[in-house]
């Protein structure tokens, strides 16, 4: 049929078109059994919130695909759908930790060196470019160093009382609100912390974060497995983890060990996928020139090997380095070859989880029993 023209789109167009859905093994359409809700329109862009009694129903995923098939069978081919169907559930009879944030993403390395925290910074940048409200908790208490990324060494976050309770605002620069156990160290001093102080440290971030509402959090873990890992996940619901490698063997062997334990049978925490940092080196004035210093592809492969999807390949170029040093992250800039390559991989991030959240049910905070 003939596009709707966006300045005619309504509530009402929407649901029309999803009057046409049945739920399976009934003879209701979801409109009369209230699922749909939340609808919200802006130009061609549609999105709502799909309400389901049970988080283990197995029509989640085919009802989202049919409710987006009858949304362009009725409004038309250029509307806007994809990926705008949140899931959400009546009967979740555990309170979230952050009710107001939507997702929370590991972001990983099996080893120290191979860009985890620049990879972070960035993607939580090219997030919020991408209109999202983004978080970022620096959760590697042992070497903290988005506060530098930032470039806010030196200051603190304030402190608010929000229903009798003392909480922290978080710092908020080029669209991303973020907390660091940087801000409240000696930037000179040793972090020396037994594991339960660590731990301990962590969660007053995430509890006592005054976050508000955030699409993603984003929390730039350690490298390689440990207490943080574990209290993290113990912690709060974590949506998925990216993994972040570069393309040489000794870090890719890692990859396998960080990879699985995120999915044991007794973390069992999605992988999103894995991103190659330092993919092959690229002169600023030679944009089309690729050196391949660390080896071709190693990411590419182990991706494919061990089955899970590689979001994007990032170059090394000047401007990254400088940028994480001056406190200005090279995907401010948009139009930059790391600006560009991070705007990919923050749309695939953006995909994956969708697809997460419509396949499988919400994650629920690890229980771990130590012997």
């Amino acid at each position: 049929m003939t596009d709707i023209p966006r300045s005619l789109i309504v509530p009402k167009n929407i649901t029309d078109a999803l009057r046409t859905v049945i739920f399976p093994g009934s003879k209701e359409d979801i409109v009369k059994l209230e699922m749909p809700q939340e609808i919200r329109i802006a130009g061609q862009r549609v999105s709502f919130s799909l309400v389901f009694q049970r988080s283990d129903d197995p029509n989640i995923e085919s009802l989202v695909l049919e409710c987006e098939q009858a949304i362009k069978k009725y409004i038309g081919d250029n509307v806007e759908i994809e990926d705008n169907i949140s899931v959400k559930f009546i009967h979740d009879m555990e309170r979230p930790v952050l009710p107001n944030v939507k997702n929370i993403i590991a972001i990983a390395s099996g080893k120290g060196g191979v860009g985890k925290s620049t990879t972070a910074v960035n993607l939580a940048v090219s997030l919020a470019n991408s209109g999202k409200k983004v978080g970022l908790l620096d959760a590697d208490i042992f070497g903290p160093s988005i506060p530098k990324m930032f470039g806010v060494e030196g200051e603190r976050p304030s402190g608010v009382k929000i229903d009798k309770r003392e909480m922290i605002n978080p710092l908020e620069k080029f669209g991303v609100k973020f907390l660091s156990v940087g801000f409240f160290v000696d930037a000179d001093s040793a972090m020396i912390w037994r594991g339960p102080v660590a731990s301990n440290a962590l969660k007053q971030l995430i509890t006592e974060g005054n976050w508000g509402d955030l699409d993603y959090l984003l929390i730039d873990l350690p490298p390689g497995t440990s207490d943080i890992h574990l209290t993290l996940v113990q912690s709060v619901p974590v949506t998925g983890a990216v993994i972040v490698t570069t393309p040489q063997d000794v870090a890719l062997a890692d990859v396998i060990r960080g990879t699985s334990m995120f999915q044991s049978k007794s973390i069992d925490v999605p992988v999103l996928g894995l991103i190659e940092n330092m993919a092959w080196f690229t002169p600023e004035e030679l944009p089309n020139n690729k050196y391949y210093i660390f080896g071709k592809d190693g990411g590419v492969k182990l991706a494919d090997k061990i089955g899970i999807p590689l979001l994007g390949q990032i170059p090394i170029v000047q401007g990254i380095r400088e940028g994480g040093d001056s406190g200005m992250p090279s995907s401010v800039d948009k139009e930059s070859i790391t600006g560009l390559a991070f705007a990919e991989i923050a749309k695939k991030v953006e995909h994956r989880v969708h697809l997460r959240n419509i396949q499988r049910a919400p994650t629920k905070k690890v229980q771990i029993s130590r012997k």
